[in-house]
């Protein structure tokens, strides 16, 4: 039996601009965007650059900016996620991984920033989760005590990791949290979002890298141009892609170097 963690039903966004002579311009860059996280699941948000992806989770987590208009509905365990909701769920019930690794304060030592998302432990009790997490995402004690400059592209991952995860976290939004690191890293990022998901927790999988979404989501959502074109198993997206519905789906599966390397038009 499924049980439902967030669902977004016919998202909208858009933006307010002014132009030459003050004239107003409105764009829309996502119109009709639908998809639905289970407890336990992964679902991988995938499509080409502009598709709306990244987007998505900001209008989850409200962080767009002051000109951003959203239409649509988002619930959150059948109830409307209100901006006061999110305000109470956001770093506690509700983790967001951003893309950038420049969230991370580079004046801060990398464990006191994973303590700051530890303020309803007592001092003492923060520091041995914050030990518990580096040792959970693979990061010696001693890291701790250096500056994000002085870790590599794959530590600092697994450091935003441990500064995103609290204990009472459900549901998480990874936005593009594997690109630039190399194969082995990126086993092991793979490897803690499923180990999310297989502890019930739902994971929200925001990437380019269609093959790294197959080894581990349970569904693939394919975003174009801020609409949903298909949510499908991730045994959909094999072979030639016939198991597709949509024929841009399709095309995305097969332009891919490891596959035909067909070009989307």
């Amino acid at each position: 039996m499924k049980h439902t963690l967030l669902t977004v039903e016919n998202l909208s966004i858009s933006f307010e601009q002014y132009g030459r002579g003050l004239k107003k311009i409105i764009t829309t860059p996502i119109r009709d965007l639908n998809i639905e996280i289970n407890k336990g699941e992964i679902v991988a948000i995938v499509g080409a650059s502009g598709s709306g992806k990244s987007l998505l989770a900001h209008a989850i987590m409200d962080i767009l900016p002051p000109n951003a208009s959203v239409g649509g509905r988002v619930f959150y365990k059948n109830e409307i996620l209100s901006k006061a909701k999110i305000k109470e769920y956001r770093g506690t019930q509700i983790a967001f991984i951003p893309q950038s690794v420049n969230y991370l304060d580079p004046l801060m030592k990398v464990k006191n920033q994973v303590k700051i998302g530890l303020r309803y432990a007592k001092r003492e009790e923060r520091r041995k989760i914050q030990e518990n997490l580096f040792e959970q995402f693979e990061l010696k004690k001693s890291d701790g005590d250096l500056y994000p400059y002085q870790l590599s592209g794959g530590m600092l991952r697994r450091v935003l990791f441990a500064t995103s995860i609290g204990k009472n976290t459900e549901l998480i939004i990874a936005d593009e949290p594997t690109p630039g690191i190399h194969q082995a890293v990126l086993d092991k990022v793979l490897k803690q979002l499923r180990d999310f998901a297989d502890d019930g927790m739902g994971v929200i999988l925001i990437t380019h890298d269609i093959i790294s979404a197959v080894k581990i989501a349970d569904r693939m959502s394919v975003f174009l141009d801020g609409t949903t074109v298909e949510t499908a198993p991730r045994t959909s997206f094999s072979g030639n892609g016939e198991k597709l519905k949509e024929a841009y789906s399709r095309k995305l599966w097969n332009s891919l170097p490891e596959n035909n390397f067909l070009e989307i038009t």
